[in-house]
């Protein structure tokens, strides 16, 4: 009755995987995951000018640039020409890290601007409420899923 059956041992997750689709490669390397940074690619120039501006705002935001010693495999990506020796610059780009809390404050600020512009926007559009005929302020939204026909 069970002729036909593999052995247990032969039966493999990996002999099940689908096949992964082929993927255009990424223009920026990514460094090794770790818990310990925050990575980000900041600009440092753009259409062939420098751009001080931007990278001495991030430098104060507290962003470090990544020395190539921290990441060797990244290397084989660098430009030769540029302008911060010794650390992970890519078309423009330097790799900078910064901790996790960092990250989290900054977003934490950035959600707490956007929920303040979206109770403005809000406010404004209610102030014209009339009792005659009510504004619906509605945030909800629902997904429905058709029947395939």
């Amino acid at each position: 009755m069970a002729e036909n059956r593999l052995a247990r041992e032969l039966e493999l997750r990996e002999t099940a995987k689908r096949k992964t689709a082929w993927a255009p490669p990424t223009t920026l390397p990514t460094p090794a995951n770790t818990t310990d940074w925050v990575y980000r690619w900041i600009r440092t120039s753009m259409m062939g000018q420098a751009d001080p501006t931007n990278t001495s705002a991030k430098f104060r935001e507290g962003w470090e640039p990544v020395r190539a010693e921290d990441h060797p495999e990244l290397m084989t990506h660098t430009d030769p020409n540029s302008r911060f020796k010794g650390n992970i610059e890519n078309g423009g780009l330097l790799l900078c890290r910064a901790h996790p809390d960092l990250k989290q404050q900054r977003d934490a600020y950035y959600a707490k601007q956007t929920n303040d512009q979206m109770q403005a926007v809000d406010n404004n559009f209610m102030r014209t409420n009339d009792a005659r005929m009510p504004l619906f302020n509605d945030k909800r939204s629902t997904t429905t899923f058709g029947t395939g026909k």
